[in-house]
This record gives C-alpha cells, structure tokens and sequence, in this order.
C-alpha cells in the first residue's frame, strides 16, 4: 500500500515542481518611447512566453511590431501610451501584428495607421485568441482587422474607436472582423466614421453588449453594425445612432452575403436605435432571401427613436419595441439617451428572460464615457432600450 503511494507522491510532486518553474520563468520586461530600458521592439523580441511587458507613457513612432508569442500581456503604464503611424503609408498592414497566441493588449492607444494597399490597421490579428482592454483606436484605415481564422477568437472591452479618415473610397471599418469563431464587444464607444461602418463581422457568433456606436452630428459612417455572414449575432443593450450625414440608411444590417455558417439567428434586444435624419432610416435590414430558411430574429424592448422601418422584411418575433422622439428621450442633446422617469414607455416591455427559450435580458448598461455597469438580476419589469436607470 506505502509502495503504491509513492509513485503518485512523486508525480503530485514533479507537477508541483514544474508549475512552480514555469512561474519563476515569468517575467517583466520594461520599454519607453526613448528607447530606455529597452525599445518596443527589443522588448518584444526578447519578452518569452508567459512574459509581461510594460509599456511607459509617451509617442511611439515609426516602430511597427510582430507579436508572435503564445502567451503575452503587453500594458501601457500610466497614461495610455501612443502608437503612431509614420508620415508615410507603411509596408506592414499594422502597427501591431499579433499573430496567433493567447495575447491581451490594455492601455493602449493606436494613430494614423495607413498601408500601401489601403487596408492599414492600429491592430491587425492573425489567429489565436486576442483580448483588448481599455485602448483608443483613432484615424486609422482599420482600427482593428481581425483575418480569416475560424478558430480565432476576439474579445474587446472599454474600448474608444474613432476618427475614421476621411478618404473618399477608402471605406475604413472602425473595427473589422473576419470569419473567426467568437467576437464579444462590450462596454466601448464608436463615434465619428466614414462612409466605411463602425463594426463590420463576419464571425460564427458575435456578441456585441451594452456599447455605445453613435456618429454623432458629424460623423459619416454607412451602417452601424455589418453582420454580412449571418452567424449567431447577439446585439444587446446598445445604443446605436445613425448620423444625418450617413452613407446609408441602414443601422443594423444581417445576411447581406447570405449565410457562411452552420446555425444563424439575430437577436436584437434591448437597445436605443436612434434616426438622426428627418427621412425615414432603415433601423434593421434582415436579408432573407440570402438566408436559410427558419432563420430566428428575435427583437425584443427595442426604443426606435425616429422614423424609420424596422421589422418590414424580416421574418420572426418582433414584440414590446416601442417608438419614440428625440423629445421623448431624458436629454438627447447630451447624450442623455435613457427614458425619464414618467415616460409613458416606462416598464413597458415584455419580460426578456425567455424568448423563445433564449435568455435576452441586459445584463448591464453602457456607463459614459466608457464601460459598463452591471444591472440587478431581480427586476420586477422591463423598459425598451438600453438604460433601466
């Protein structure tokens, strides 16, 4: 019996021996836009798997970066550091390269990317799994382009994109997403596109939550949100504002390409959908005759603030989505989205806790100027949009 244990003591112990190396192994790596301790690109060229490099305020330029470790965390110090494109395109198509790994990128902010094919991006994803958190994309031709790779996965938090440059023909995406296994968005901003649209994906499920994607009176974008490949597409207390300077009609587009995967189903549930034209928009356009028969479209508690049209066309549920004005709203001028307190839209909605066996209910709201705040679970009754407050 002592003998038995033995061998199972020594492995218990190899194991132990093993993980606590891989720990020591870990380490720290500094970098500074003068180059002091170390460069960027030195940093990550020496940085090893599991390795943490710490990136210290200031303007970063001319110093595109292939990040090709398994796992790495790079972190902006203090205030968010700066990586800038050159005067000129760039033979890269990004600033930064991450291809492949288990990557997380916070506290940084990415400028000016351009390429020589038009397609430059502040963050270009080349496989694997890429986390963001806390970062600003502006004036880029892509804030980020995530490749075809069905089994990447991207994942962005407290995010600002915007800025887009104003290039007539040069469609930039603010975020631009491939045919990759999983994109979550939540708690980030998007603001000021053009002609190009603010989330473009083409992902096998996408979850887009609790978000803030308004053009605001300036800003030219096309649609909203691009959802060309069908997929499991969750969008979900949002607020999605279209400007009067839009390049399309359309705030949410789905299945405009048909369909490149196996389940499809939309739901769209619990955001403030905002017209900011006096002609009619296009809230929600469903291609479905480009889709596969007995696609689901689950909208629920949808605020549609303007005219427009919103189920015409697209088969399925549609229920407790209700109108309103701007005038309606607690302060749209201010961006105060949420419906007053006396509203007669007040509690208003249906119960989104089980549609159609899908649990459709806001987890939490968008928390200006960035992030989010969680929602009690134990809510008695439901309003339309994206703010229970």
């Amino acid at each position: 019996m002592v003998a038995a244990i033995f061998p199972l003591v020594r492995a218990l112990l190899a194991w132990a021996l093993a993980l606590a190396g891989l720990a020591a192994q870990a380490e720290t790596l500094i970098a500074g836009p003068d180059g002091v301790p170390l460069s960027l690109a030195r940093a990550v060229a020496m940085a090893r798997d599991g390795d943490t490099i710490e990136v210290l305020s200031g303007d970063y330029r001319d110093q595109p970066l292939l990040i090709e470790q398994r796992k790495l965390v790079l972190r902006g110090v203090g205030k968010r550091p700066v990586m800038h494109g050159g005067s000129q395109p760039l033979a890269q198509r990004a600033l930064w390269t991450v291809r492949g790994g288990e990557v997380l990128v916070q506290n940084i902010e990415f400028r000016g990317a351009r390429a020589q094919d038009g397609s430059g991006a502040g963050l270009r994803q080349e496989g694997g799994v890429l986390s963001v958190r806390d970062c600003s994309f502006f004036d880029n031709e892509h804030g980020i382009l995530a490749i075809n790779d069905d089994k990447a996965r991207l994942s962005i938090e407290n995010t600002q994109f915007g800025l887009a440059p104003r290039v007539e023909g040069g469609l930039p995406h603010l975020l631009n997403v491939g045919r990759i296994a999983r994109l979550d968005v939540t708690g980030s901003r998007f603001q000021q596109g053009f002609e190009g649209h603010m989330i473009k994906s083409r992902a096998r499920e996408s979850f887009i939550g609790y978000s803030f994607l308004h053009d605001g009176s300036t800003g030219g974008s096309s649609y909203e949100i691009d959802l060309p490949a069908g997929g499991l597409a969750t969008v979900i207390g949002n607020v999605i504002g279209q400007s009067p300077r839009t390049q399309n009609r359309v705030l949410v587009a789905y299945g405009s390409e048909g369909s490149a995967w196996d389940r499809n189903a939309l739901y769209l549930a619990h955001n403030t959908l905002i017209n900011g034209m006096r002609t009619p928009a296009w809230f929600l356009r469903v291609w479905s005759d480009k889709l596969p028969a007995g696609t689901d479209v689950l909208a629920v508690n949808n605020l549609l603030v303007g005219p427009g049209l919103f189920w015409l066309g697209a088969a399925g549920l549609f229920d407790g989505n209700r109108p309103a004005t701007a005038g309606m709203l607690a302060d749209a001028e201010t961006y105060a989205f949420e419906l007053p307190a006396d509203s007669i839209w007040r509690g208003s909605g249906i119960d989104p806790r089980a549609v159609r066996g899908v649990d459709l209910s806001p987890k939490a709201e968008f928390s200006w100027p960035m992030g989010s705040r969680p929602l009690s679970p134990d809510r008695r009754s439901w309003s339309p949009g994206a703010f229970q407050k």
